[in-house]
């Protein structure tokens, strides 16, 4: 398995395909396998050559179980380390929930390194975290069991990929990764590239994530009628037309992207 190293992390990706350069960046609790598992790697491999990255504390990546690990400026490293591992300057970057917070640290750290940027189910405001460390203290004193449960009660019935994950998870290193947030709104004004932005409309995220749309100049944005936050990501079918679209009409030839130093 292909590794990137930032700062003594080592970050799994994978790259399939082969066209423009597309990172995706799953969600909180979740790998990349999740690309996959939904239907988006199918239809994204043809088109572009995509990067699949397990942010650190998941998937295949390094697990560090400090808090200080996993600040945002980190988490964009690691992308940043997976590109130049990969030989790419610049790539499209689609994020879905805590991969749409580090597609907006991007925008923010790291804007040279992005074409066009794909963020669902995910804002740039302040977050209390607490409910996310409530349920993975849960985790830890009862079991892979009491993990899921309350996840579904939560969240709603999930696939039983989704559910292998989170009972496989390093819970001490999600714990860690899971602070309450403090705003980075500031980026949203400097965000000129292009930029698609979306949400389900039961997601609980909704109103921050259509009010953060409309503070980026220029930007897309639409919604998905009747899907909370985790179906949202699971109906890919409602999804990749639209992104697949935007993506299409917002390219400009195969910038940044060079032959040297593949992997």
């Amino acid at each position: 398995m292909p590794y990137a190293s930032n700062a003594g992390v080592n970050i799994h990706y994978e790259v399939q395909g082969s066209g423009r350069p597309l990172v995706l960046q799953h969600g909180f609790t979740d790998s990349l396998e999740a690309w996959q598992e939904y239907g988006y790697l199918a239809a994204l491999r043809p088109k572009f050559r995509v990067i699949l990255v397990d942010a650190r504390g998941h998937g295949g990546s390094g697990k560090p179980h400090g808090a200080e690990a996993y600040a945002l400026e980190r988490r964009v490293a690691d992308v940043t380390s997976v590109l130049d591992a990969a030989g790419i300057e610049k790539a499209d970057f689609w994020g879905y929930s805590m991969g749409g917070w580090i597609g907006f640290g991007m925008a923010k750290y790291a804007p040279h390194r992005v074409n066009r940027l794909v963020i669902g189910g995910q804002h740039p405001f302040a977050r209390d975290q607490s409910g996310f460390r409530r349920w993975l203290r849960q985790g830890i004193a009862e079991g892979p069991d009491a993990l899921v449960a309350a996840f579904k009660k939560m969240a709603g019935p999930i696939s039983d990929g989704y559910e292998s994950r989170l009972r496989a998870g390093d819970l001490e290193a999600w714990l860690a990764s899971v602070e309450d947030r403090e705003t980075i709104e500031n980026v949203l004004r400097s965000m000129t590239m292009p930029c698609c932005i979306y949400a389900g409309e039961l997601d609980l995220q909704f109103e921050q994530v259509k009010s953060a749309s409309e503070r980026i100049p220029g930007s897309s944005f639409f919604c998905l009628p009747g899907l909370s936050h985790v179906q949202t990501f699971a109906e890919s079918g409602h999804v990749l037309p639209r992104v697949v679209e935007f993506l299409e009409s917002t390219r400009s030839g195969h910038e940044g992207e060079r032959v040297a130093n593949q992997h």
